[in-house]
């Protein structure tokens, strides 16, 4: 049984909020949004709560990593258009499009990695 109906938010660890604001919106066309003082990234129905590293807020994980994240988001965008995008801005794609095994359905995703290296994939549910 469980008892998750859905992920609200995660927290990434950053060397820099403001360059990590500048890519995800610019490069995944989030929004950013403060809340009580601290900075997060808005999209769809989630939140990336951004804490710099050496100045996190508690609780925290217990050994926090700036690049030690691994994050899927899926879009409806095609993702030939997202590489194409992610050219225009000037960001390197390190892998795809390539066929992947998603939560719920199969995936087609491209990889490319943020300013603290935490690994980006991109993809279209398919099938």
């Amino acid at each position: 049984m469980s008892f998750i109906s859905h992920l609200d938010h995660l927290v990434l660890t950053v060397a820099d909020i403001e360059e990590s604001i500048a890519f995800y919106t610019r490069v995944l066309g989030m929004e950013e949004i403060t809340f009580k003082g601290r900075k997060a990234l808005k999209f769809a129905q989630g939140k990336i709560n951004l804490h710099q590293i050496g100045h996190e807020f508690e609780p925290k994980a217990a050994h926090p990593t700036a690049g030690s994240s691994d994050l899927c988001f899926i879009t409806q965008t095609p993702v030939e258009e997202v590489l194409t995008h992610l050219l225009t801005c000037n960001v390197a794609c390190i892998e795809g499009p390539v066929k992947r095994t998603g939560a719920k359905a199969e995936l087609l995703s491209v990889y490319f990695r943020d300013p603290d290296g935490n690994l980006i994939e991109v993809a279209n549910e398919v099938g």
